[in-house]
């Protein structure tokens, strides 16, 4: 009988995805150098294999290899926005779509109970849960769409916007707007409106997404040194002469 070769993994290989998930997951955050030392232990293994997985990731562009740093987790750039953002948004509006057409009760009750975990993390205050259980929703409609290689794609460009897609924290303003659009979301899976569907989660993702990267990249951005040193010269203390008295 003929049978289908044996693949064997690399131990390297094997170490890929759950650093890629620790670094979506917001425990390795864009600009902090990856701790080897420590992943050595956590993962029981020796630097070699640890290094060759950082060099797969950086292949991806999570991670940047910088001569006598180590590796770095990347951080978004404008660029990136403008180019993978509408990306991003036209594989979302296309998993929404196919969804509607082919989900069963038990996928929308999941999907219902994702959200409505989601917003009891946001009730409480726990963004670093609404985080997680807002990447598990969007996932959702992707595995649903039940079509592999809309997955990879989705998988691929979400690796390298990790930082501002559910890494990244809200401001209060974004973070209600993310919940509003969130309940209507569902309402439209709930009701198999593909159309709707879609429509919410490409706006979604071009406007309230987009504006969350944008004012990250703001806040995350460097103040000029000289603009930083400079003295104030209306600060400038009064000398004594100066003073009223």
């Amino acid at each position: 009988m003929a049978r289908d070769p044996i693949v064997r993994q690399s131990l390297h290989e094997s170490l890929v995805a759950p650093l890629r998930e620790m670094i979506l997951n917001g425990e390795l955050r864009p600009g902090e150098k990856v701790p080897e030392e420590q992943l050595c232990e956590q993962f029981g293994v020796s630097r070699t294999p640890i290094r060759e997985a950082l060099k797969v990731l950086a292949a991806e562009g999570v991670l940047q290899i910088l001569p006598h740093r180590g590796a770095i987790v990347s951080r978004i750039t404008e660029d990136q926005i403008n180019e993978m953002f509408p990306i991003m948004a036209s594989l979302e509006r296309l998993a929404g779509m196919l969804a509607c057409q082919v989900a069963s009760q038990a996928d929308i009750a999941r999907v219902r109970k994702l959200h409505d975990d989601m917003m009891g993390f946001y009730k409480a205050d726990d963004e670093a849960s609404y985080l997680r259980s807002n990447r598990l929703i969007h996932e959702a409609f992707f595995v649903i769409a039940g079509n592999i290689t809309l997955l990879s794609f989705y998988q691929q460009i979400l690796t390298r916007i990790h930082s501002c897609r559910f890494v990244v924290r809200k401001t209060p303003e974004h973070w209600r707007k993310a919940v509003a659009e969130h309940e209507e979301m569902i309402a439209a899976f709930e009701a198999r409106d593909g159309e709707r569907l879609a429509a919410l989660l490409e706006n979604h993702v071009t406007d309230t997404t987009v504006g969350i990267a944008r004012d990250y990249l703001d806040r995350e951005r460097p103040v000029p040194p000289t603009a930083a040193a400079a003295p104030s010269r209306r600060m400038r203390a009064p000398a004594i002469s100066d003073r009223p008295i």
